[in-house]
């Protein structure tokens, strides 16, 4: 079956018109004729992934797509009344969500009753058990394939290939499904053979159960997931299948890391042999203390796991974007980060095989991260100052924090003493501090005006939520001034109360204003 180019539901701010959902929809009835030429069950449960996954991953700011698309299309294949209606709303019964799946069966039942010719089948579709499942993953723990295997009656046995990415916080990436199954087991036992650094094992059903139906949620959860080009057809699939394993099995608790234990890990390292050799112990006590960072908020709390790919994106995106380093902090990072890498190594048993290559990850990285690296201060801004503005290093606050409080350059810039206030001293962090920054900012203000501003700076410097900051961005980038952005967020802030749904509503509202003439 190839992927055919349809017409998709946009993803906007608004419900799509009625007629342009009508014509969506009779683009999956006439891919749904398909079914009616197929007679295994496995093909037609691929065919109708596929037209459940061309609205898959779409989102709509008034709705659910599943219920404003999937729901609606049991109504209008219902509808229809043809005998390809009739197999789409068949396998819907089984692929789609529970709701979906509901109405898809209440609808089938009448077009029966009706005397609507049934696909042949229909009465084997989802009837599946499934056979076993397997693992195949590195040894670093980066990605595991979880393997499936399935049939319909001792008949059609066929596996469900699902990816999932640990280095992305454990969600799925990829799927597909072959009907060679012992074809795949075979190269899956010989890839262990040909490289140490593989393993394929068992893996109880239950468990297999567990560790997707998190992993699918992770996917679902992530904006614009970075998944395969044909995930989507094979998306509702996966849910299904997923549903025909074992339940009552649990995924590992994230270990949790307090400060006690994480400083207790820092010292445990900072007196190995493989720490023995860093010049800088004071920067190397504060570099190991982002690597501790980094696995335990990062990487599902697995701070001692290293792999080249980890590595890599702790040099060169999390600390970049994240964190900012001092001068000695930035050229002890990569040693600090080598040394890590062996003793961790040896603590996880990683085969010698692995610790080499992520060590040769760490030195080809090294000059990348130097490059990439973002130290505020090339760009003009006093370091002490940039401090007061990041106590908690997050580089990404910066711009928005910089907006909300406007010490940082130009007409706005406030340093010195005025009068008894000494600006320089104030740390925008503490609650009294900022508020005397508020009011600096705004003399003669009364007091229910400081405290709206006060609300919205407090809001602004978490990043609670992000549509905050992104709504003023468009605002600047359209020509409002900062002012008057402030009093619009605020307007928006008071009008929405306390749900968060009216709060989105009205930003995205105010990224339509014009600049006042």
């Amino acid at each position: 079956m190839s992927p055919r180019s349809r017409r998709r539901p946009p993803a906007g701010d608004a419900k799509p018109p009625s007629g342009e959902v009508f014509a969506i929809f009779d683009d999956m009835l006439v891919h749904a004729r398909e079914l009616l030429a197929v007679r295994s069950p496995l093909d037609a449960e691929l065919i109708v992934s596929e037209i459940l996954g061309s609205w898959w991953g779409r989102r709509l700011d008034d709705g659910d797509v599943e219920e404003v698309i999937g729901e609606a299309l049991a109504g209008y294949a219902a509808g229809k009344g043809t005998p390809a209606a009739l197999a789409l709303l068949t396998g819907m019964a089984y692929l789609g969500t529970t709701r979906q799946a509901a109405k898809a069966e209440h609808a089938a039942l009448g077009l029966m009753e009706r005397g609507v010719a049934r696909p042949g089948w229909a009465d084997q579709v989802g009837m599946v058990e499934p056979d076993g499942c397997h693992v195949s993953r590195d040894v670093y723990g980066d990605q595991e394939s979880i393997i499936c295997t399935y049939s319909y009656r001792d008949a059609e046995r066929h596996a469900l290939v699902v990816l999932v990415d640990h280095n992305m916080g454990g969600m799925v990436r990829d799927a597909w499904v072959s009907s060679k199954v012992d074809t795949l087991l075979g190269h899956c036992r010989q890839e262990v053979l040909d490289n140490p650094l593989m393993v394929f094992e068992p893996l109880e059903p239950g468990s297999a159960r567990a560790l997707l139906d998190t992993a699918l949620t992770v996917t679902a959860d992530t904006p614009d997931p970075p998944v395969g080009a044909a995930f989507n057809r094979y998306h509702a699939f996966v849910r299904a299948r997923v549903r025909a394993l074992p339940p009552g099995a649990r995924t590992p608790a994230v270990p949790r890391y307090g400060r006690d234990r994480r400083a207790t890990l820092a010292a445990r390292f900072l007196a190995s042999d493989e720490a023995e050799e860093l010049s800088d112990r004071s920067a190397a006590s504060r570099c190991v203390d982002r690597i501790i960072d980094y696995g335990c908020g990062y990487d599902l709390g697995r701070p001692l796991r290293v792999s080249p790919i980890k590595c890599e994106m702790f040099l060169l995106e999390w600390l970049p974007r994240k964190i900012m380093l001092s001068p000695d902090e930035l050229e002890a990072m990569p040693h600090v980060l080598a040394a890590w890498v062996r003793w961790a190594g040896r603590l996880t048993a990683l085969p010698e095989a692995g610790v080499r290559a992520t060590l040769d990850a760490v030195w080809d990285a090294t000059g990348r991260f130097s490059e990439a690296y973002r130290d505020p201060t090339m760009f003009g801004l006093e370091r002490e100052l940039v401090e007061r503005l990041l106590p908690d290093g997050d580089l990404e606050a910066l711009p928005r924090r910089a907006f909300a409080l406007p010490f940082l350059s130009g007409k706005h810039r406030l340093s010195g003493k005025h009068g008894q206030l000494d600006l320089e001293s104030l740390d925008p962090a503490d609650p009294d501090d900022r508020r005397q920054l508020i009011a600096f900012e705004h003399p003669g203000a009364d007091e229910a005006h400081l405290m709206a501003h006060e609300r919205l700076t407090v809001r602004l410097w978490a990043g609670d939520p992000p549509q905050l900051w992104e709504t003023a961005q468009a605002m600047l980038d359209v020509g409002f001034e900062r002012h008057e952005i402030l009093h619009r967020l605020i307007g928006a802030l008071d009008d929405s109360g306390d749900d968060p749904h009216a709060l989105r509503t009205a930003l995205r509202a105010l990224r339509h204003d014009t600049p006042p003439d």
